[in-house]
């Protein structure tokens, strides 16, 4: 078995080649290291292979794991947002990738406001419209974006999207393609910059690096299989 330090050395080479087959340079593309279910050592061994940005997608897992570690570490929350975890959710991290609603997006504006911070968001995108997953629709988004800016507390940096699982990883990338051309029509149309793309995971990164990811989300490919013991 392979050290979570070999896995890292991996993927970053990974992101290396497929951002130098699209004429990009590996310092445009953030790996967020996904530590759901993993336990704090092994993300103690990331650190020392030199990762400091860490993605979760469970609000209570990560108030548990996130003070056992160092504090200039830096956290994304990528899962699904529920309004009941908001409130704790702010402070835990400089990055919501999954603001996946309107009602969501109105609700971080204003908690946000009662504790002063002006949160970082990404607007994550149903491209495939599949009905097991959260995100708006790209027709949706487009009719809400203008309600969407206005909200003053969010910092709207971009979008994020989940393809459909898939056997190969050539299928995803008609959807990060669909992203990519969305993001490209809205700064078009509502005059803003969305120039972070988070979209790309284990089974398809770097395809997602090759059609202009700058942030891909990992966890299996760096700390093997998840835990089964974490709820």
């Amino acid at each position: 078995m392979n050290s979570i330090a070999e896995n890292l050395e991996r993927v970053r080479e990974q992101i290396a080649q497929a951002a130098a087959r699209a004429g990009r340079v590996a310092e445009e593309i953030e790996l967020v290291a996904i530590t759901k279910t993993h336990p704090a050592e092994k993300v103690r061994e990331a650190i020392e292979a030199g990762q400091t940005l860490f993605g979760e997608s469970r609000v209570q897992e990560a108030r548990a794991k996130i003070p056992e570690l160092p504090s200039n570490l830096r956290w994304h929350f990528v899962g699904h947002l529920q309004k009941n975890k908001i409130r704790h959710a702010l402070p835990l991290f400089e990055m919501i990738h999954s603001v996946d609603s309107l009602d969501v997006a109105q609700d971080i504006n204003r908690i946000a406001e009662e504790q002063g911070m002006h949160p970082r968001v990404l607007l994550e995108v149903n491209v495939a419209g599949e009905g097991s997953k959260f995100g708006f629709g790209s027709e949706t988004l487009r009719a809400e974006m203008e309600s969407l800016l206005a909200l003053p507390r969010l910092s709207i940096l971009g979008l994020m999207t989940i393809p459909p699982l898939a056997e190969k990883a050539e299928a995803s990338r008609k959807y990060f393609v669909q992203l990519r051309t969305l993001r490209d029509r809205l700064q078009a149309e509502f005059r803003v910059d969305l120039a972070q793309l988070s979209m790309g995971m284990t089974q398809d990164f770097p395809i997602a690096v090759e059609e202009g990811a700058t942030l891909v989300r990992v966890g299996t490919a760096i700390f093997g299989e998840r835990s089964k013991k974490r709820k």
